[in-house]
């Protein structure tokens, strides 16, 4: 009789097992709180405004068993219709939509209110109906990814993403943010406001390190998109890198750039230009005098410590770049995020070759906001303009409809800039008579919570860099002789194979100020 028992049981174990129901497989049963649905449901018959405290906490898909949630569904057509709930209305609405017989009849409703005498607890017990039927949730979704994984056509980055989104999804659509009373907010708003009165700088965001255009911005804004858009050669790329070297170096911010375009070491050596004032032609090709090695290690001591991440993978899905960003932010707490640059992309691992690229551009520009808003941290993506503006007469100055492949570029950025340096036209003079050599504009097109002005900014090409315009450093033409971009990379890495590169690895073990190369490499060339 017990080997009987133990074949049996041995035979519904298998059987679980082949249902994939993982609640079955281990034996258990789903999360629940059966007696408290029964409690909620009589509750809510009980009390005409019952249903105000937990109609924003419960869905009818919280309820575990198919009967409650049928009732609660008849609950809410009385609510919407703005009639009264009680044991007669309810009885009546269930009659009405066929389902009376099909949840157990009238006497299954009077039971229900018999239960309980008073609706004191129902926030309390809704709460915990939606804590079970979110653990359900996680269940399901843990089952969905398990299936999948173990299948060979799916691919990794979407089920990677469907599993993050999914997730996200259950705290938005379960955990819901209350209203404030006024006398709240006004205490948040006070307390924010003497937080930045100390602030002399006047900066809330993430400084650009340009004194002229935190002036405008007050820093990069968390949640932001900024869409940083040229024509080559403006140095779209020069000046993301100041602004990310500004943030690491002078502010301690961790910031982030994925490069589309540029290897990391070309990056790399564009900021070793820039901090050490070498001749970006003479890193190119290695040619440094002894004196030239003694200032490059000196001086890029503190990038070398600098929390700035590089990712060079190339043709990044919007996929992948969500699931990397995410990453930083919870290992790394990057406050600024750099795509250089958005044409490059590709909407989805699989390229989205069923639309045009106009929609596939719209798509990337919405994913980038999402990410801004979701990570809370502002994101800059650098853009080409369409050549329009070679074409057109006059300054050739950029605006908003030059904007390269989407109009939804414009309309889902908070901020969008222009770099436009006018000698590079054959432009010798600005409109006051002032020189235009080695000053690059700033223009600011579109600025949602900001006014639009022009920012001058020094640029010096051979070092790669901008600085502010009123620097107390005399301008030489040779300055601007290299003011092209270096050639793309056709190099990348994979998804997590160390394709992130932080600035501020120490190998080694050198301390900060100290040779940035790994030894037995001090005369390698770049």
């Amino acid at each position: 009789m017990a080997e009987k028992s133990s074949n049996k049981s041995e035979r519904i174990g298998t059987l679980r097992r082949r249902t994939g129901d993982p609640a079955a497989a281990l034996g258990k049963l789903p999360p629940q709180a059966i007696d408290l649905e029964e409690a909620v449901l009589g509750a809510l018959m009980l009390e005409k405004d019952a249903l105000t405290a937990v109609v924003d906490i419960l869905l009818p898909d919280s309820f575990y068993k198919d009967t409650h949630k049928t009732v609660y569904e008849a609950i809410l057509d009385l609510f919407n219709a703005g009639e009264p709930i009680d044991l007669l209305t309810v009885t009546n609405q269930l009659r009405r939509n066929g389902k009376l017989e099909l949840v157990g009849g009238a006497y299954f409703i009077t039971e229900l209110t018999s239960r309980v005498s008073s609706a004191s607890n129902i926030e309390y017990h809704a709460r915990i109906i939606t804590e079970q039927a979110m653990k359900r949730d996680m269940i399901r979704i843990a089952s969905e990814i398990q299936k999948e994984a173990f299948e060979d056509t799916t691919d990794v980055f979407e089920l990677l993403d469907k599993m993050e989104q999914s997730l996200f999804e259950i705290s938005e659509n379960n955990i819901k943010k209350n209203y404030v009373d006024m006398r709240s907010i006004m205490r948040e708003a006070i307390t924010e406001l003497e937080s930045k009165k100390g602030q002399k700088d006047g900066l809330t965001g993430v400084p650009s390190g340009f004194t002229a255009l935190d002036r405008v911005t007050s820093g990069w804004q968390k949640s932001d998109l900024v869409i940083i858009a040229a024509r080559p050669a403006m140095g779209k790329t020069a000046f993301v890198l100041s602004v990310l070297r500004n943030a690491a170096v002078d502010h301690d911010r961790p910031v982030a750039i994925f490069s589309l375009e540029m290897s990391s070491i070309q990056l790399v050596n564009r900021l070793i230009s820039s901090e050490a004032e070498l001749d970006s032609e003479k890193i190119k090709k290695g040619n440094l005098a002894d004196y030239e090695w003694q200032q490059l290690i000196h001086k890029t001591g503190k990038l070398t410590s600098a929390p700035l991440f590089v990712d060079d993978t190339p043709a990044l899905s919007i996929l992948e770049l969500r699931a990397k960003c995410r990453r930083l932010k919870a290992q790394n707490d990057v406050q600024l995020i750099v795509v250089d640059y958005l044409q490059l992309m590709s909407g989805d691992s699989k390229g989205n070759n069923s639309g045009n690229r106009e929609q596939e551009i719209s798509s990337i520009s919405r994913a980038l906001k999402k990410i801004a808003k979701e990570l809370n941290v502002p994101v800059i993506a650098l853009s080409q303009l369409s050549r329009a503006v070679e074409t057109r007469g006059g300054d050739k100055r950029p605006q908003l409809s030059d904007l390269r492949e989407s109009g939804a570029i414009e309309q889902d950025a908070d901020i969008v800039m222009f770099l436009y340096r006018p000698e590079y036209y054959g432009i010798t003079e600005d409109e006051d008579g002032n020189s235009t050599s080695g000053v690059g504009e700033v223009i600011i097109a579109k600025h949602r919570n900001g006014s639009l002005e022009n920012v001058k900014l020094r640029f010096i090409g051979k070092y790669t860099k901008f600085t502010d315009l009123d620097l107390n450093v005399p301008y030489q033409p040779q300055d601007a002789l290299y003011g092209s971009r270096f050639p793309s990379s056709a190099g990348g890495k994979g998804f997590d194979d160390g394709s992130m590169v932080r600035m501020g690895s120490r190998a080694n073990g050198d301390e900060p100020g100290g040779n940035p190369f790994p030894k037995g490499e001090e005369d390698a060339p770049f």
